[in-house]
């Protein structure tokens, strides 16, 4: 697949999935992924909807799941698109939580660690997150388009609304 054969009017995901960043204070909880798409680089906790599941409720399972802890006072930050030029389509929501419940533990899929938001791992992130996360941290909404080639962003189209 090239640039040119996607047609963002009719793209369709081939999976839905979520990021849920939970705040505490000045500083954020992000995920050391275990396995799975991006495995190795940090991101918030999420993952795949289960059928009949919203995007709202598959945050809140995956974080359970992923760092045993169950997050509070959510907001919707934004969606995301992803096309990857081997062919997976992507498209994720994005949540940050103000709350939580329980201690931050690691599982087989994640490690969980604290950071604060102005120094954020962003060398060791997809490269799309230093673009949007910042401002969703800040209360912002987002609209985004990516497209990856493996590991590198090769275009991107980003609206970012709000404070």
């Amino acid at each position: 697949m090239t640039l040119d054969e996607i047609d963002w009017a009719t793209w369709e995901p081939d999976n839905v999935a979520t990021l849920m960043f939970v705040r505490c204070g000045h500083d954020v909880l992000l995920i050391r992924k275990l396995r799975g798409l991006g495995a190795g680089k940090f991101n918030g906790p999420g993952g795949r909807l289960e059928p009949g599941e919203t995007p709202l409720e598959a945050a809140i399972r995956e974080t359970i799941e992923e760092v045993v802890v169950e997050p509070g006072d959510i907001e919707v930050r934004g969606e995301l698109r992803f096309q990857f030029l081997d062919g997976y389509r992507l498209h994720g929501y994005v949540f940050v939580a103000h709350s939580y419940t329980g201690v931050p533990t690691v599982t087989d899929e994640a490690i969980p660690h604290w950071f604060p938001i102005d120094r954020l791992p962003f060398d060791e992130m997809w490269a799309d997150d230093q673009l949007w996360l910042p401002a969703v941290l800040a209360g912002s909404s987002i609209d985004g388009r990516f497209v990856f080639d493996g590991d590198t962003m090769v275009d991107h189209h980003l609206d970012i609304t709000g404070p």
